[in-house]
């Protein structure tokens, strides 16, 4: 009986640790409130799927703006600065994108949201394994 529920409480573990939560940021934009999503957490090397909601100071959904993703590492001895770009396509209430981090360590993401002519700014740092 003791190796059965050893065994369970393993599974159990093993289960959470597959169902982890998505890596997640809420950030302010001016009056934009920003929610980042990325599905792997932590963000990978390779391909990870973002999404990006915006919300105006009343809390709707914005759904006209223009956003792009801008992603970088700076210069290290031995590797020049990589520096890469990509738009965000909305899909219902929400803007979608694909990140390649082409490998490990700090990341710098900017991700500009341009609605009525004007650009707003969410900066954060994201740490790929």
């Amino acid at each position: 009986m003791k190796r059965f529920a050893t065994a369970l409480i393993i599974l159990l573990l093993a289960v959470g640790l597959v169902y982890a939560k998505d890596y997640m940021v809420m950030k302010k934009a001016g009056s934009y409130t920003v929610e980042v999503k990325l599905d792997k957490n932590p963000p990978i090397t390779g391909q990870n799927k973002m999404e990006i909601s915006i919300k105006d100071d009343k809390g709707g959904n914005v759904t006209d703006a223009a956003v792009v993703v801008d992603y970088s590492m700076p210069a290290m001895p031995g590797m020049p600065a990589m520096n890469y770009k990509t738009k965000a396509e909305l899909s219902g209430s929400r803007y979608l994108a694909n990140v390649n981090f082409s490998m490990s360590g700090a990341w710098a993401v900017n991700i500009k949201i341009t609605r009525a002519g004007k650009t707003q700014s969410v900066k954060l740092n994201v740490d790929v394994s």
